[in-house]
């Protein structure tokens, strides 16, 4: 069993950054791919940012170039680092894993981006 837990969401203007932090635990070690996924008010959840195994990222097209994903192995951390950050990023975001049978969900943090 993995618990995912996320960290890092809050207020910010149009135009800021901010990093999300998700912190893997349990049984980490059979980790695959981790992702961010987010769900903007009134709509469904939708994929962000990707990173697999062997470190390779892929990216959403609303968020390619103003979003960086990265995984630090040893921490069992994954991080999105958002830069650029518009109205339309306003989600609850929340952090994804897999193991091969099973995907695992944290709870959520919510960004909001506003003036």
């Amino acid at each position: 069993q993995v618990q995912l837990v996320e960290s890092g969401g809050g207020l910010v203007q149009p135009g800021g950054s901010l990093r999300l932090s998700c912190t893997a635990s349990g049984s980490v070690f059979n980790i695959n791919a981790m992702a961010w996924y987010r769900q903007p008010p009134g709509k469904q959840r939708e994929f962000v940012a990707q990173v697999t195994s062997t470190g390779s990222t892929n990216y959403a097209g609303a968020v390619e170039g103003r979003f960086t994903i990265s995984r630090d192995v040893t921490k069992a951390t994954m991080y999105l680092q958002m830069d650029l950050l518009a109205p339309e990023d306003t989600a609850v975001y929340y952090c994804n894993a897999d193991n091969t049978y099973q995907n695992f969900w944290g709870r959520g943090t919510l960004v909001t981006v506003s003036s």
